[in-house]
């Protein structure tokens, strides 16, 4: 495991100017990854609830929320505020100790997964070698924590939603790892900072999008079901099953499920941006509009420019994403649970499977334009 980005030592270093022993200083930075990643995650949540609270005004034409801030800004607050005021409730006849992990058990490895994600060359926590890897199996525990929860609720309604979440995710998670098998192939690794540097060549004509476009369309309705996001949102139909898994829950621990909702598509969209679209890649390699004007690549004026505006592409090419998502959930209907699961079962998968060994045979034979 390395840094992506020297800021452990530059921390310690100036801890240890102020006569801190090394070891004490580096136990200090322990706990600042984490939470600059809580920070991170939560504020790309909040501006994902405020722009599903608009989009979905303006495909209604309706106004949304304006007073609450210029433009409603606050109203995420706001609502983060309400759920933590609200009364904690605990059904009678359910399972304490279940109850109460559900929630965490969904939420935790979500906020874990964002040390892999690069939001600019050199910003991101930490650049594991199976970065991608991990994000799949970290991915994977959420549905426990979903059966849980409606296990625990001791109400029909969550059970179904619970088994519905369990089902809709084993039935995405094989077609999602085949999809990114196909980019790592590429790519040859899975680190996802080697994955974007991958496709920074030529900029836009670099882009996996172009070389794997069924495996960006897999990838894309999988993360979606993944998600739980219309039309995949069968764990929680509220006309259906009045809110799934979440039915019984109150306050805080409701609170917990709707943030992990969010940080999910938040953390999904940043995702297909890195493994599909360059991550922080310009459309043109920014090193050839330096050359254009006659700035040297060293100019620390053009390293802090290029710097910047790498993570606003990564951040523009995921909040793209997020728009694509809430665009969908205010526009398509919902499907049925068997068409959701045929085809997840009956055309994802032999569809992936396709696509990875046809990526490999192109590999094989054309290992310039395929990684090779």
């Amino acid at each position: 495991m390395e840094s992506g980005i020297d800021l452990q030592g530059q921390f310690i270093s100036a801890l240890e100017s102020f006569g801190l022993s090394h070891d004490l200083a580096k136990l200090l930075w322990l706990p600042l990854p984490m939470l600059m990643m809580l920070i991170v995650a939560t504020v790309g949540v909040l501006v994902a609830v405020w722009l599903e609270r608009k989009i979905s005004a303006a495909v209604q034409q309706r106004i949304g929320p304006e007073y609450i801030g210029p433009l409603g800004i606050l109203a995420p607050l706001a609502d983060g505020l309400k759920l933590i005021f609200k009364e904690d409730v605990l059904p009678a006849n359910s399972d304490r100790w279940l109850f109460t992990l559900g929630p965490a058990v969904v939420v935790i490895p979500v906020f874990l997964s964002y040390i892999i994600v690069p939001f600019g060359q050199n910003l991101l926590i930490s650049n594991l070698a199976m970065g991608v890897f991990l994000w799949i199996a970290l991915s994977s525990i959420a549905p426990i924590g979903l059966l849980m929860s409606g296990y625990a609720s001791n109400n029909k309604y969550s059970l179904l939603g619970g088994l519905r979440a369990a089902a809709q995710s084993i039935s995405y998670e094989i077609p999602l790892a085949l999809a990114v098998l196909a980019v790592a192939m590429m790519s040859n690794g899975l680190s996802t900072v080697e994955i974007v540097e991958q496709q920074s060549a030529y900029g836009i004509l670099s882009w996996n999008v172009w070389r794997q476009p069924i495996g960006f369309l897999i990838f894309w309705i999988a993360a979606l079901a993944e998600c739980e996001r219309l039309p995949f949102d069968l764990p929680e139909a509220e006309e259906e099953l009045v809110a799934g898994y979440q039915t019984e829950y109150a306050g805080m621990k409701f609170a917990l499920f709707y943030l992990g909702a969010y940080v999910n598509l938040v953390l999904s969209a940043l995702l297909v941006s890195v493994l599909y679209f360059g991550g922080w890649s310009f459309p043109i390699p920014l090193e050839t509009i330096a050359h254009l004007l006659g700035i040297p690549e060293t100019n620390p004026f053009l390293q802090i420019a290029f710097a910047v505006l790498g993570i606003t592409m990564t951040l523009v090419k995921a909040y793209f994403f997020v728009f694509l998502a809430i665009l969908l959930r205010w526009t398509v209907p919902r499907v049925r649970i068997d068409q959701l699961l045929d085809l997840g079962w009956k055309f994802l998968l032999p569809v992936g499977l396709v696509n990875l060994l046809l990526t490999a045979g192109l590999k094989l034979a054309f290992p310039l334009a395929f990684g090779g």
